[in-house]
């Protein structure tokens, strides 16, 4: 059974910093596109960045860009999504999500791509 299993959500002052960890488990992470998403209180679930299944191609959200960092170890079959100068406007629930798709920078949105959902991770940025 496939699964995923974020962690790493806190609570953190602007300007701050985290690192999410997505770990997989019940299949190998090397065929998977793996994208973060997050959801605030009230607004669509929106893309934040994914990651080709080798870890050769990345792409962001405009909002984060210079800020966000994905990146992947599947030898620990592990995604992160290092988050540097966090805004008021970053906090939400942050998901991972696994799709045995072909990487295009424009997937990284595309929801349906992604048949495996972690459970999510609370971010909150608050002084």
């Amino acid at each position: 059974q496939l699964q995923l299993v974020e962690s790493g959500g806190d609570l953190v002052q602007p300007g701050g910093f985290l690192r999410l960890s997505c770990a997989a488990s019940g299949f190998t992470l090397d065929y998977y596109v793996i994208a973060w998403f997050r959801q605030a209180p009230g607004k669509e679930r929106e893309g934040v960045s994914c990651i080709s299944s080798s870890g050769g191609s990345t792409n962001s959200a405009d909002s984060v860009k210079g800020r966000f960092t994905i990146s992947r170890d599947n030898a620990k079959k592990t995604v992160y999504l290092q988050m540097n100068s966090l805004k008021p406007e970053d906090p939400a629930v942050y998901y991972c999500a696994a799709g045995r798709t072909t990487y295009h920078s424009s997937i990284c949105s595309t929801t349906w791509l992604y048949n495996s959902w972690g459970q999510g991770t609370q971010v909150t940025v608050s002084s």
